[in-house]
């Protein structure tokens, strides 16, 4: 009895070890299943995939993509729109369609098989590139901060500026950065708002940039005149009817690029994750290097959702806009402060408007240049637009603001005729005839000299022409003085107290 009970205790005892053993072993897979499913690294290659997949789903960019082998532009939502374009542009090099899918089947291949390659790599030397890239990154958000104190509460004196930070050193410099406020975020937010909703909601003409090194051919709405008048127009009205002052945002300007330097520095870092996460379409890549990645971009076509392109939102509609409401803004700004704009003023208004209309007058040609068909979306091209633009290309109307010059200046003369009877005339002192009296004989001077150059130096001769012209010239300068000081006596010894050089200023 007591063996068999024994034996049987010693069964019950391995059969025990065995099932423990058996367990631990189910345990162990089981820990080993579910550490594999859940690292980290699963876990983000999972959220990557997950995030990836729902912003195709639900944000498909608006951008006709090459098919797998890099090839032929295809877009099924425009009805075969891919297949016209090859046509005209296989007609009008005068080739075949087929030839030209060849063609660009073997581009995409290439430049596939390149990107990486191209991205790493760089025109400088690698100390020279991440140098110049580190200093811009730190340079530039400073200098933007001490160009608007410079031009707004040291008179535009850069020396007075350097002597203010060499007395109270880098606490100085903080002390003049002015923090971003509420009421300056709450302006760019609307601002960025507006123009957002106005790219997305004005119609326009759909305009195709060109087609990328992976194939994919974007697609745009043209109506970036409309919203620049729409932009202008509003902004005038709200000033005109009493809604909105214009002078606030200068007011609170340098809490308004404070702001914007912080928050274009969140916004590329978005850019950076979307590259990673989420990238629009086939042209995008890493160098493998975080610091060129930031810099110069990871996507060359970013989108949010299927329209709204973030370089045209980023270069055209936030900072070449800007551009023309600040521009405004400084002049109604020195419109408030003195009861009337300098012509100076006028003249920097004037210009500048003529110049980012004409921008937006060709805004879809731009879109076949540099900025949005070679330079990806990074810090370079997208901080620039949202803060170095509005801030730099805007800053001669800022200096003017409280520092207007009079340029139209001019003298009233009286004279007498032959007959007696009293006139008047205008002596012009700005302009050319604020440089000398005579200054348009200058340029007639030098277009003989120019077009006789081709001549060269060999022989005298050919010089002669532009020697009697010079001559013809001082004389004439002479006798034309000689006569107006006798018409106007005192008034045009006045004007050449004010204007003393009679041809070439600083000389005669």
């Amino acid at each position: 009895m007591s063996t068999s009970n024994v034996n049987g205790d010693g069964g019950d005892e391995d059969k025990g070890k065995k099932a423990s053993f058996w367990e631990w072993r189910r345990l162990r897979n089981a820990y080993s299943i579910y550490s594999a499913a859940f690292s980290p690294t699963t876990i983000a290659r999972f959220v990557k995939e997950l995030l990836k997949q729902a912003y195709a789903h639900f944000f498909s960019p608006n951008i006709e993509r090459g098919d797998e082998g890099g090839g032929a532009v295809t877009t099924a939502e425009n009805g075969g729109a891919g297949e016209k374009v090859k046509e005209a542009l296989a007609k009008s090099i005068g080739t075949s369609k087929a030839t030209l899918e060849d063609t660009a089947k073997s581009a995409a291949d290439i430049a596939g098989e390149t990107m990486h390659k191209s991205k790493s790599e760089t025109v400088h030397s690698p100390l020279v590139t991440y140098f110049s890239m580190i200093s811009l990154l730190t340079l530039c958000p400073p200098f933007v901060i001490l160009l608007w104190y410079t031009m707004t509460a040291a008179d535009g004196s850069v020396t007075e500026t350097w002597d203010y930070l060499k007395q109270n050193g880098l606490q100085g410099f903080i002390r003049i950065w002015p923090k971003p406020t509420a009421s300056a975020c709450k302006i760019i937010a609307i601002y960025a708002a507006f123009e957002a909703a106005l790219q997305l909601l004005l119609p326009g003409k759909t305009v195709y940039g060109p087609i990328s090194p992976a194939g994919n051919r974007p697609v745009y709405k043209a109506n970036g005149v409309a919203a620049y008048l729409v932009t202008l127009i509003t902004y005038l009205a709200l000033w005109w009817f009493g809604i909105f002052n214009p002078s606030i945002v200068y007011d609170h300007l340098g809490e308004i690029y404070s702001a914007l330097i912080f928050g274009s520095f969140v916004f590329c870092i978005f850019l950076y994750i979307k590259g990673h996460l989420a990238p629009s379409s086939s042209d995008s890549g890493s160098s493998g290097n975080i610091i060129i990645d930031f810099y110069w971009g990871m996507e060359l076509y970013p989108r949010i959702g299927k329209y709204f392109d973030i370089k045209v939102f980023t270069n055209c509609r936030f900072g070449m806009m800007s551009w023309a409401v600040l521009a405004l803004t400084y002049c109604i700004k020195q419109y408030e402060e003195n009861g009337k704009v300098a012509d100076s003023m006028l003249v920097n208004t004037t210009l500048m408007l003529v110049y980012v209309t004409k921008f937006f007058w060709w805004e879809a040609g731009y879109w076949n240049t540099m900025d949005i068909a070679h330079d990806r979306a990074g810090f370079y091209i997208c901080w620039g637009c949202l803060v170095w633009v509005p801030s730099v290309y805007t800053s001669p109307g800022m200096y003017l603001v409280n520092h207007p010059v009079n340029l139209g200046t001019e003298i009233e003369a009286s004279y007498t005729t032959t007959s007696g009877e009293t006139k008047k005339s205008l002596l012009l002192t700005s302009g050319w005839w604020g440089l000398s009296r005579h200054f348009h004989y200058v340029p007639e001077i030098l277009a003989a000299f120019f077009w006789t150059v081709p001549a060269l130096f060999h022989h005298f001769l050919p010089y002669f022409y532009v020697i009697f012209l010079t001559i013809l010239l001082f004389d004439r300068a002479k006798r034309d003085d000689d006569r107006c000081r006798s018409k106007y006596g005192k008034y045009w010894k006045l004007y050449c107290d004010k204007v003393p050089y009679r041809i070439i200023p600083g000389l005669y």
